[in-house]
């Protein structure tokens, strides 16, 4: 049995750049970090928001934030600014989820899922919408404001108890102060059939965006303006194979076609990524279709696990997924996370008349960990996942991806430009 250690364990995905380590192999309360968020806040200052924890759903979580002012290559001791102070019983006070938004005067928003001690389905997914501010690139936050989201039919019928939410990508800027935000909107057990299968993901979620209208003006969290869009019927679903009746769309990722047009990715238990469009600034959806290498071309094949669509230049972007349906090895669909990995990517093109508006390359490796499993407290299996709950800049024309490692390490690994250049994308 050999010895784990920090330096061979965070070196298995050969990462160009380190963000965060827990300061033990072991076990401590920062041994939990995902939902990991780096954003440019000027040029050369990057900025991060993680949800950090002792292990993932637990009372602890809270959001913390950092900075580098090297293009990532150091970062500042990460400062929790939610959270940290829930009671453990009923996880009243934990903050889950946090997610950036940068103002055009530099002023940084973070919106977070506030817990208040009653669950609906998972503690970690039910809770209000909280906010908080900083006017001076993260030195000083503000007060917490609680900001209203509007009831849907998708929620508990009990209007106390909270929405079961969240969003898990930076919101895609659309110019003119306008930021639009996908979630996933877990279904009250109340409103809806019990889980079919014995899966996590099984429990009913749909996809709804949020449209932040006037972040620009710097408004007090009170005064933010809020477009709520897909709502009730209109929420984008993709039924579960031979369960039509239970929708399994979740983890949202957009970005900006060059006409214009908004592309969404989406996670689902079909065994492919699937997407959706929009051309009236969220406002309206297409119905969600599988992910394609190309109209009429062979599906990208992906467990229920995070596919992230990024843009890396004018019509261009990139997908990292799993390359498998969620056989992989010994495991199976069913499992909780040993199937989420390696990573594998594509390059995207803009096709102007196509059906599926991006078409992709052929799959390169990115990168695995070879399965070892880290966080294995308290008889925990502990997590071996690759689960992109990750973010991606540009560094010097070269796009980096943030990535959390096991839900253990932060870390960031560049793309290349000269592995990109190679990956051709089909014309016809």
């Amino acid at each position: 049995m050999f010895k784990k250690t920090l330096s061979t364990e965070i070196a298995r995905t050969a990462p160009d750049f380190i963000v965060y380590a827990p300061k033990s192999i072991e076990r401590g309360d920062d041994c939990g970090n995902e939902h990991f968020l780096v954003f440019d806040m000027k040029p050369g200052v990057l900025g991060a928001v993680w949800t950090q924890s002792s292990y993932e759903g637990r009372a602890d979580q809270r959001i913390v934030f950092s900075r580098s002012f090297n293009g990532g290559m150091t970062w500042e001791a990460p400062k929790t600014i939610a959270g940290g102070n829930a009671d453990p019983k009923t996880s009243n006070g934990m903050c889950s989820w946090g997610f950036p938004i940068l103002s055009s005067s530099g002023r940084i928003y973070v919106f977070y899922n506030k817990h208040i001690g009653v669950n609906d389905i998972f503690s970690h997914t039910t809770g209000l919408m909280a906010c908080k501010y900083s006017r001076d690139g993260g030195v000083t936050w503000s007060e917490e404001t609680i900001i209203q989201m509007p009831h849907d039919k998708w929620d508990n019928p009990d209007e106390k108890i909270p929405a079961n939410w969240i969003v898990w990508q930076r919101p895609l800027s659309l110019g003119g102060g306008k930021h639009l935000a996908g979630y996933t909107h877990w279904v009250s057990p109340k409103v809806r059939p019990p889980a079919p299968l014995k899966a996590w993901w099984s429990e009913e979620a749909v996809i709804q965006f949020m449209r932040f209208d006037n972040i620009d003006a710097d408004p007090e969290p009170r005064d933010i303006r809020i477009s709520w869009l897909a709502k009730a019927d209109a929420a984008l679903r993709m039924p579960i194979p031979k369960y039509e009746h239970v929708s399994c769309a979740q983890e949202p990722s957009l970005v900006r076609l060059p006409d214009k047009a908004i592309f969404c990715s989406m996670r689902t238990a079909t065994g492919s990524p699937c997407y959706s469009v929009s051309r009236d600034e969220g406002e309206t959806w297409t119905r969600p279709e599988i992910l394609r290498y190309k109209d009429g071309g062979a599906p990208l094949i992906h467990p229920v696990s995070p596919c992230p669509t990024y843009q890396i230049g004018e019509g261009e972007y990139v997908l990292t997924f799993h390359n498998h349906d969620g056989h992989f090895g010994k495991w199976g669909p069913f499992e909780t996370t040993f199937h989420r990995r390696p990573i594998w990517f594509v390059r995207g093109e803009f096709r102007k008349d196509a059906r599926q508006p991006i078409w992709f390359s052929n799959p390169l490796l990115l990168m695995d960990n070879d399965g070892i499993p880290l966080n294995n407290i308290d008889g925990s299996p502990g997590r071996t996942d690759l689960a992109m709950y990750a973010s991606l800049t540009i560094r010097d024309g070269e796009p980096v991806l943030w990535y959390p490692e096991r839900k253990f390490f932060l870390l960031g690994k560049k793309l290349r430009r000269e592995r990109l250049e190679i990956m051709d994308v089909d014309r016809e």
